[in-house]
């Protein structure tokens, strides 16, 4: 009989049970080495950060359906006022890493086309603001030091082109875009990824959220070209947001999951959850064979809030004794049996156990407990 190591990690959790296996098929594009490197990661940090953290609103969309008025001072006025002069990507890592997160996804370009970084397609960016100095180089810079992969969040979509060539802002348009702005637009989006490409060595991550279709594609055609070892997650997998699949896949996915309730920084009445609920999230999405990208979002000044800081310290005290169970793991034959969850070590035969949502447990007391898939 082969010999099974079961570690069994004591949590209180309810989480439902899923057990269908299922396939995508729209993967192609990315190396299949690449791919299993990135399944190994299992869990990363994603960085919401922009100049409209200042206002403690949901990114970019307020300028979705907004007058004239208010678009121009979002996009005249409002980067006058940024400055970050509190960024500290040293130790944003460095929390990552103690939490277990073995990347960090940044928004170098959010939908309202601010750029976060020393652009020369648009004036619309972080060095006209009075902090004046390339914010995604230093994140870039910090993350490698702490040895974590290097991840970019693009936004094609532009808001603000939209703007300066007289359209409604919107996401979705009932009529195609005149030709002669579609092309703006396509050259735009191809520049930019260049710079995102040819300036910071090579990047293991991108993350392209929106403009599906057209403006897409050659952002993915341009990434692809310049540096074909990168791993463009949305795009090209499965990306949920605020959710976990409800099955195992063997191809890769990531469960992008906020803290809080809001992407980017919200200063008042915003309702976080319990570091019990992060870990189970993260035991649920290993189990089903996922990443998990944990959202922060830093306040205007460029520092984590504190509670964020909390959570993440929650879960590093956590991972320092479970961090083999969720680290280059892969799913069991299936994902849970009712509240014990599943992660699988083949090469080494090590079965790991996570029993959750156990109540009436007297700390000190023993209980049994019956793993029937194991033969």
């Amino acid at each position: 009989m082969k010999r099974l190591l079961i570690l069994i990690t004591i949590l209180f959790f309810a989480i439902p049970s899923h057990t269908q296996i299922t396939k995508n098929d729209y993967l192609d594009l990315n190396k299949p080495e690449r791919l299993e490197w990135f399944k190994k990661l299992g869990f990363g940090m994603f960085i919401h950060f922009s100049f409209d953290s200042q206002l403690g609103i949901v990114i970019s969309h307020s300028m979705a359906g907004a007058s004239s008025d208010y678009l121009h001072r979002f996009v005249n006025d409002l980067p006058k006022t940024f400055n970050p002069e509190d960024f500290a990507p040293e130790e944003i890592a460095t929390l990552a890493k103690l939490a277990g997160m073995k990347y960090i996804v940044f928004t170098t370009k959010h939908h309202s086309g601010f750029c976060m970084w020393d652009t020369r397609t648009t004036n619309f960016n972080i060095m006209n603001t009075p902090y004046g100095k390339d914010l995604l180089s230093e994140y870039v810079n910090a993350t490698r030091e702490a040895g974590l992969a290097v991840g970019f969040y693009y936004s094609p979509e532009d808001f603000n082109l939209l703007y300066e060539n007289g359209l409604q802002v919107r996401r979705v348009f009932p009529t195609p875009i005149p030709d002669n702005i579609m092309k703006k637009y396509l050259e735009l989006v191809e520049l930019q990824c260049i710079e995102l490409m040819a300036g910071y060595d090579n990047i293991d991550i991108i993350f392209f959220d929106g403009g599906e279709g057209p403006l897409q594609e050659k952002c993915k055609k341009t990434v692809w070209n310049l540096q074909p070892d990168i791993v463009v997650t949305r795009g090209a997998m499965q990306t949920p947001e605020q959710t976990i699949l409800g099955v195992i896949s063997e191809d890769p996915w990531e469960a992008c999951i906020t803290m809080g309730t809001q992407w980017a920084y919200k200063p008042t009445n915003e309702v976080y959850k319990s570091g019990t609920k992060l870990i189970e999230i993260l035991i649920e999405t290993r189990a089903k064979g996922g990443n998990l990208l944990l959202n922060t979002g830093p306040e205007p000044n460029g520092k984590l809030p504190d509670q964020q800081k909390a959570l993440l310290r929650e879960m590093a005290a956590w991972n320092f004794i479970n961090y083999e169970a969720v680290t280059d793991v892969k799913p069991w034959i299936l994902p849970n049996e009712e509240n014990i969850w599943f992660t699988w070590r083949p090469e080494e035969k090590s079965l790991y156990a996570f029993i959750t949502n156990i109540p009436d447990w007297p700390r000190g007391s023993r209980k049994e407990f019956v793993v029937r898939s194991v033969n």
